[in-house]
């Protein structure tokens, strides 16, 4: 099998390419990535040599890009590819609806052209806005995106439901909870507070830090990618969670705790307009039908991410300082 993978140097796209050529040696993956400052080929660095695996730089809006790399055949396409922090969608929404929306259209457009067996969409559970205390979204649920970052995804997603609906595109769209784990650009709230633990830098929670998300262990969540390539059904949407609700402020005393670290550090900033207080999903369906439930307790996971950022300084100090994104613009031109 070839598969093209949209943003394969970003954290849920790299650790999903390490998956499956590690489980389908034989099968041969394109990585195509713009490598903007979320996304970093120091991930990949253990297969880059590998032969069965290609990367290209270059935007997933560029169609003619886009052609020509599926005119060399593909059976597959996982879209990852996707501006993803919700702090920077509110103060540059466009950046966030060209390639989200107009991305996703451009790899749909050239999908059908060339009778793509499989276009799997990799989106959010921040497509159906705040639940309150209680209850989960279906994948029946109403979207009720409340940032510019969620309603480009839920965008992006009512296109891959059009092309199949309309045009036959064999396409499924997958919603997963917020991921954790190695090589996570440290933005996100725990790859963030670990990096600067580490190096007793404050850890700012906004508001009361009792929002609420599910975390999942970043494998198991390509884990059942690798499962929803292989076997999920064309036109279904596939919730993927990890069933741990935590609020942003016990992931933060855990943190603490696991490096040994005062809580003094914890500083509290104002709150984000729009805050969503709480995401869960129903993922009953992916169980029933599939097969796929999580592997990694969350204590275990968050205990061996700790472990990873502590033990891989050199790649996040590098990150932090956008060193690696210089040598990126020296080296590596659009194909």
């Amino acid at each position: 099998m070839k598969v093209l993978v949209t943003g394969g140097a970003g954290f849920i796209g790299s650790n999903f390419i390490r998956l499956i050529l590690q489980k389908y040696p034989e099968y041969h993956i394109v990585n195509l990535d713009k490598l903007t400052y979320a996304g970093n080929l120091d991930n990949l660095s253990d297969i880059e040599d590998n032969p069965h695996y290609q990367f290209v730089k270059g935007d997933i809006t560029d169609s003619d890009l886009v052609d020509r790399i599926l005119e060399e055949g593909a059976d597959a396409i996982i879209h990852f590819a996707a501006e993803s922090h919700v702090d920077r969608s509110l103060y540059d929404p466009g950046i966030f609806v060209k390639t989200n929306v107009l991305g996703t259209q451009v790899l749909l457009e050239s999908a059908l052209k060339y009778k793509i067996g499989s276009f799997i969409q990799v989106s959010t559970d921040e497509v159906y806005g705040s639940l309150s205390h209680e209850g989960s979204s279906t994948e029946s649920s109403p979207l009720l995106p409340n940032s510019p970052y969620s309603a480009s995804k839920a965008s992006a997603d009512l296109l891959v439901r059009s092309y199949h609906v309309t045009f036959g595109l064999p396409a499924i769209i997958t919603r997963c909870t917020n991921n954790y784990g190695p090589y996570q650009f440290p933005e996100k709230l725990i790859s963030l507070f670990i990096t600067n633990a580490l190096t007793n830098l404050s850890l700012p929670i906004y508001g009361d830090g009792l929002y609420v998300r599910d975390w999942i262990y970043v494998e198991d969540h390509c884990r059942a990618l690798d499962k929803i390539l292989h076997r999920g059904k064309a036109g279904e949407i596939y919730n993927i969670g990890g069933g741990n609700e935590k609020t942003n402020l016990e992931i933060t005393r855990l943190i603490l705790s696991k490096l040994n670290k005062p809580e003094s550090l914890v500083k509290h900033v104002k709150d984000r307009p729009a805050h969503d207080r709480r995401y869960s999903l129903d993922c009953s369906k992916i169980g029933a039908e599939l097969g796929w439930k999580p592997e990694t307790a969350f204590e275990e996971g968050i205990a061996r991410t700790v472990e990873w950022y502590a033990s891989h300084q050199s790649w996040w100090q590098k990150v932090k300082s956008g060193e690696y994104l210089e040598y990126y613009e020296k080296h590596y031109l659009y194909r």
